[in-house]
This record gives structure tokens, sequence and C-alpha cells, in this order.
């Protein structure tokens, strides 16, 4: 019976051995990471593709995130072509490729990003050194060349990468470009400078301009006054010869009564209630007043 229990205690713990052991041997690559097997420190397996995988149980594990990293390098300060100091900060998007040479090549985040750093920076100013400002920064869009230096530049240092370090480089772009704090100051000035000289420049034509159309309008009111003008003549004179036909038809049917009429409308001109009239026994007016028609007429 005691012979029994320690050959049962044996199988169970040849058993658990067994187990510890299959645990230590299986092991499962996930979606978002690349693993290396090493034995005693050296690499002898690297898996790209996720799925439950198998070792010796005496091998070790080195997991690798291989989603995308973002990567800010700090400002740094360019010269362009035209002798400009630009200040520019720039982030670099990539990821592991090749798990064994980027073990082997930079070790672990850190390190790879101290070797894009350097290389991105290299590249950059090679770059910007031959490009001027206006094709970075421009009011005119068609001017700037910054995107396709940029898509360049991603190319170049993609390819370095991917053959020193097995990283791949998804984008190298510009994040902000600014100008160096000393030399700031003089270049606002001289944008001030041009924007008043261009708002001076503006002002004058538009007034040339209103003087321009203050002189036509001008123009045409005196052409418009000379007609309207030359019009009322045209109508006073019709209007005085048709009165004059008037008065010549009336006058020639009762010269007498037309004179008497045209004589009473004279005086009524110049006598109103303030004027005192002294007149002699043979005044007309007189005669007109207190003889009336008849009488003035029958002399």
């Amino acid at each position: 019976m005691t012979r029994t229990r320690k050959m049962i205690r044996n199988r169970v713990f040849w058993i658990l051995i067994l187990l510890i052991l299959s645990y230590q041997s299986l092991f499962l690559v996930n979606e978002q990471e690349l693993v290396l097997v090493t034995q005693f420190g050296r690499p002898v397996a690297q898996y790209k593709d996720a799925g439950p995988r198998l070792k010796w149980f005496f091998q070790g594990l080195t997991r690798i995130d291989k989603r995308l990293h973002l990567y800010n390098p700090r400002p740094s300060e360019y010269l362009t072509r035209d002798k400009k100091n630009l200040l520019v900060e720039t982030y670099v998007i990539w990821q592991v490729e090749e798990p064994l040479q980027y073990l082997r090549t930079v070790g672990d985040r850190s390190g790879a990003e101290m070797r894009l750093h350097d290389m991105v920076w290299s590249s950059v100013s090679a770059d910007l050194g031959r490009t001027e400002l206006s094709e970075l920064v421009a009011t005119d869009p068609a001017q700037v060349r910054l995107e396709p230096l940029m898509e360049k530049l991603t190319r170049e240092c993609d390819e370095i990468s991917r053959q020193r370090y097995g990283i791949r480089i998804a984008s190298v772009d510009v994040k902000r470009i600014n100008l160096p704090t000393q030399n700031r100051e003089s270049v606002y000035a001289r944008m001030r400078a041009e924007r008043d000289r261009i708002a001076k420049k503006y002002r004058a034509e538009g007034e040339e301009e209103a003087r321009k159309i203050r002189a036509e309008a001008d123009r045409q009111a005196e052409e418009l006054l000379s007609a309207a003008y030359k019009q009322t003549e045209i109508i006073r004179g019709e209007a005085d010869a048709q009165a004059t036909r008037i008065y010549g038809r009336a006058y020639s049917r009762d010269p007498e009564f037309y004179q008497m009429v045209r004589t009473l409308e004279a005086y009524q001109r110049i006598l109103d209630d303030k004027t005192t009239a002294v007149l002699s026994a043979d005044s007309e007016l007189l005669k007109l007043l207190t003889e009336g028609r008849n009488g003035r007429l029958g002399r």
C-alpha cells in the first residue's frame, strides 16, 4: 500500500513538471506586438503574425510593440538657402518592422528615438538648406513647396531607417515653423512696413478713382443742368410767344379795354394798402376810378 502511494505521488510530480514545462513552452503572439525568442540572451527566432507558438522551456521571450509610435523632437533652428533662420518643430510617425535588426541596433524605444532624431535632423537641415523661405511660407498656396518637400524627406528617412534599424517611417512632417526670438521683432517690423506701404498704395488708388468718379459725376450733372436749362428756355419762349399771341388777339378785339386792364394791373403792382397816392383832378387814374371805363373812354 505504501509502495502504491509512492508511485502515485511520483506520477503526480512528473505530471506537474510536464504541465509547468508545457506552460513555459507555449506562448501567444498578440496582434499589436512582435515576439523574439531568445536563448541565453541571443535571438534565435522571431514571430510577426498573431497566434499560439511553441518554444523550449529554457528559452526566453522579448515582446516588441509593433503599433505606430509618435516621436516629437525638440524644435531646432535651421538655415534656408536664402540665409534665413527658422525655428522648425517636426514630428515622426514610426513602427518596428524587423524586430531582430531593431533589437540588435537600437535595443528599445528610447534608443530608436535617439537614432531617429539624429537622422531626421540631418535630413531636414540638408533639405531646408536647398530651399528658400518663400517656398516654405507664402501668402499664395501655389508657391508653397512644403508638402512635396516633406514627402521626399519621408521617403529618404524611411529608406535609411529600414536598412539600418529595421524601422519603418510612416511620416515625417512639420508641426510648426517660427522665427527665432532674436529675429522675430525685425521681421515683424518689416512685415508691418510692407503692409503699410500696400495700404497707402491702395488708399492712393482709391482716392484717385474717387476723384475720377466725382469729376465724371460733376460733368454729367452739368450736362443734365444745361439740357434742363435749355429745355426750360425753349418752353418759356414758347409760352411767351403763346401769351403774346393771346394778348394780341385780345387787344385786337377791344384795344381800349385791354389798355384799361393793363393800366389797372400796373397800378395794382405799384400800389398797396401802405401806399398813399395824391392825385390831381385831371389824373387819368382818378378819372378811371370815379367815372369808370365809360367816362374815361367817352373822352
